[in-house]
């Protein structure tokens, strides 16, 4: 991808995620970044193409960060096996990651908002925000949880993430000086979680 293309993917990001989408026009992506809409529609189509590319941009780097902490990348019915080898070890800190990925990265970070505020105002973007932000991870960890032979998986995951999900917004409105604490807080609550289930599960075997 260009310098300029670049560019104008992660001001449009921002701009998306101050704004929203709909409140954002091409011209106003372009006045941004001092150039024409003529020279925008050089690298991309129209507004929709520059979203998708945000989206393309995700996917990637969702499977990447899968990838590094070594936990299915697809679905449970594309990596049945995958998912039954994962651990709860491996769960833990990929969820310690996705937690700081969605806070800090800049990227990661805006792309949630832009969803967290387009939710209710277009169906597309309502799915995305179950699927990245709700029901995805949600329903992501209840498949690894039955992979691992835990019962009730379904319930099991509604606990391990509903403080992740929380602690985005307590995060989102903390002070700069106070954010650190939100961070340690969602350690604590996912390492807590897993020391319950480990335990369940010696208690089980």
């Amino acid at each position: 991808m260009t310098d300029t293309k670049e560019r104008i993917l992660q001001t449009a990001l921002r701009l998306f995620a101050e704004d929203g989408y709909e409140a954002v026009s091409v011209s106003t992506i372009a006045g941004e970044l001092g150039m024409t809409k003529g020279a925008l529609y050089k690298h991309y189509k129209n507004k929709q193409d520059i979203f998708d590319s945000i989206v393309a941009r995700m996917e990637q780097r969702d499977a990447e960060q899968a990838g590094d902490y070594e936990v299915p990348e697809g679905t449970v019915d594309e990596m049945e096996e995958a998912y039954q080898s994962t651990s709860l070890k491996q769960l833990l800190e990929f969820s310690k990651a996705q937690f700081r990925y969605w806070t800090e990265d800049a990227f990661a970070s805006r792309f949630r908002r832009l969803l967290t505020l387009e939710q209710y105002r277009s169906e597309t973007m309502g799915k995305l925000y179950q699927q990245y932000l709700a029901a995805g991870p949600m329903g992501y960890v209840a498949d690894l949880f039955a992979g691992m032979g835990f019962s009730e998986p379904q319930e099991k995951a509604a606990s391990f993430y509903a403080p992740m999900f929380l602690l985005y917004t307590v995060y989102d409105g903390a002070e700069a000086s106070e954010k650190e604490a939100v961070l340690a807080l969602a350690d604590a609550c996912l390492e807590q979680s897993c020391k319950s289930l480990k335990q369940e599960k010696e208690e089980t075997v």
